[in-house]
């Protein structure tokens, strides 16, 4: 990655306390960006990880917030934004997973998995592209799941929630794209080490044509060149090990 297009950048970066998302904090952070880390309910995970990245001589925060309240994803956004500056880079990240069969599945649960899912994203974005449109730069990249595209295996809840974040995308990066906000979804599926593996490694590996589970690594390397990327926007991309292609 080119240095110049990072470095001092406020990047936003929700569910950094999981595998993805330290990852790819780590990744930004080499090349000089600003993190604000957001977390759930691992906050000693994200403060451990931003303290690595201040000790390296970077700037980070970690923030905690529970997105299954309305407020705050904006509190969020606020918050980074008055400890590190306007939000450059905004990477949704965080999710629910949990498995469960079309009839167990109650009302307030499919709400709570596209509360986290979607809502939350939808938020996060609403409140940070004024800063990105007036500044005239901004990449905004959704993490989705294959699920969107083939159902996946962890339930129908789940699988809309992620194919919610194709639509959300497609409707943000065509209204930002002349003000130079870029906005891209991301699908992995079946990573290991992010603490959401519907069932077990060895049975997963399976169903994966190269034969193996994805490593967080190998997220946060298209991540960032997706984030690089100036003239990609628009787009759904896939890493899932050859299992939906298209």
């Amino acid at each position: 990655m080119d240095r110049s297009t990072f470095s001092g950048r406020v990047v936003l970066i929700t569910g950094a306390s999981g595998g993805i998302g330290q990852a790819l904090a780590r990744r930004l952070a080499a090349v000089g960006a600003v993190l604000g880390l957001g977390y759930g309910s691992h906050g000693q995970t994200a403060e451990a990880l931003a303290a690595e990245i201040t000790s390296a001589g970077g700037r980070a925060i970690a923030v905690g917030a529970d997105l299954r309240r309305p407020e705050a994803p904006g509190e969020l956004v606020q918050a980074v934004a008055e400890a590190l500056g306007p939000v450059d880079v905004l990477v949704s990240n965080a999710g629910l997973s949990r498995v469960q069969p079309l009839e167990d599945i109650t009302a307030a649960q499919f709400d709570e998995m596209l509360a986290v899912n979607l809502r939350a994203p939808f938020l996060l974005a609403q409140r940070a592209v004024p800063a990105m449109r007036e500044r005239g730069f901004g990449r905004i990249l959704f993490i989705s799941s294959v699920a969107a595209f083939t159902g996946g295996i962890v339930g129908p809840h789940y699988a809309a929630s992620k194919a919610g974040l194709h639509g959300l995308t497609h409707y943000l990066a065509s209204r930002l794209a002349a003000s130079g906000v870029t906005v891209n979804a991301l699908a992995p599926a079946l990573v290991a080490e992010t603490g959401m593996l519907p069932g077990d490694p060895a049975e997963l590996r399976r169903q994966v044509p190269v034969g193996r589970l994805g490593q967080p690594s190998e997220v946060a390397d298209l991540a960032a060149a997706i984030l690089a990327n100036a003239y990609l926007t628009n787009q759904v991309i896939s890493l899932d090990g050859g299992i939906h292609p298209r």
